[in-house]
């Protein structure tokens, strides 16, 4: 039974990986006039360092749904006030905005949070965007689970959230292209779509922390995190992080907090953790410029 199970949570992933990597090849080879000033098309080692990437984030999410599984079948065997059928269209339809729902608020935090944005930045490390970058993904998603926890409370059975997330992270692997430009206007006021999602991982003043959809862009609409597309972004982080070894990009950020923590005065070492990205104490924000 419980094999069982664990093949129906994976389903969706061992159909969508051949998929991806044909898209990938497609989109590399109509992009094959690269032009690295622009940092347009594909650069050979920023996608291999993006695929290796993915690859790594199918193991550490196999250990993330081992993790919270059994935790999970406990909320919804013994704490949920009732339990939603899992054989209805409906049922399944609901699902699917409340893991969007939740993905936007996980995805906000991981944003907001410097805590969260460690392990996320690594998804905005590249200064190109293509199919390779949606699976430049991260290797320590331990956030997600906080905002799944709910789902089962409110009835729905575990194995069935982890699908709807898998369908939620494939529709998103094929808004990272710029191959693709605005759609039909319904379908933008609705959906996120390649124009809303290259918006999120521009690094222009304009773009930051915008646009954080999963599935539906109506989520930042109602939020007001939305922002229209009107130019091309620039992608990458903020502060480039100039290279592609693998564990500086993933855990270099954790490197960086537990550096500030251990400087900081204690009054100052939560804001360290869990203020914004980018934050500092104020007696370092109103220090006078340098002079000469």
């Amino acid at each position: 039974m419980l094999s069982q199970i664990w093949h129906q949570m994976n389903t969706p992933l061992l159909y969508a990986v051949p998929v991806f990597l044909l898209c990938l090849a497609l989109e590399a080879v109509s992009l094959r006039d690269h032009d690295p000033e622009v940092r347009t098309g594909y650069m050979a080692r920023d996608a291999r360092t993006s695929v290796s990437m993915g690859l790594g984030s199918i193991v550490s999410t196999m250990v993330l749904k081992a993790a919270t599984l059994v935790l999970f079948v406990f909320l919804w065997t013994y704490l949920a006030p009732w339990h939603i059928p899992s054989g209805t269209w409906w049922s399944w339809l609901l699902l699917m905005v409340v893991v969007d729902l939740a993905y936007y608020g996980n995805h906000r935090f991981s944003h907001r949070v410097r805590i969260g944005w460690a392990a996320h930045q690594a998804h905005h490390s590249s200064e190109y965007y293509n199919f390779a970058t949606a699976l430049r993904q991260k290797w320590n998603p331990w956030s997600e689970a906080f905002f799944w926890a709910p789902l089962p409370l409110l009835g729905f059975q575990p194995w069935t959230i982890y699908i709807a997330f898998m369908c939620n992270l494939i529709y998103q692997f094929f808004v990272h292209t710029e191959t693709v430009g605005k759609l039909w206007r319904p379908v933008e006021f609705i959906f996120n779509t390649p124009s809303h999602h290259r918006v999120h991982h521009g690094s222009d003043p304009e773009y930051l922390d915008k646009n954080y959809a999963g599935i539906l862009i109506v989520w930042d609409r109602i939020f007001g995190t939305f922002e229209p597309e009107t130019h091309r972004p620039t992608y990458g982080l903020t502060k480039p992080v100039g290279t592609y070894n693998l564990l500086k990009l993933q855990y270099g950020e954790y490197v960086n907090i537990i550096r500030d923590v251990r400087g900081a005065r204690w009054s100052d070492k939560l804001g360290y953790i869990f203020a914004p990205p980018g934050w500092e104490p104020k007696h370092l924000r109103e220090r006078p410029a340098a002079v000469g």
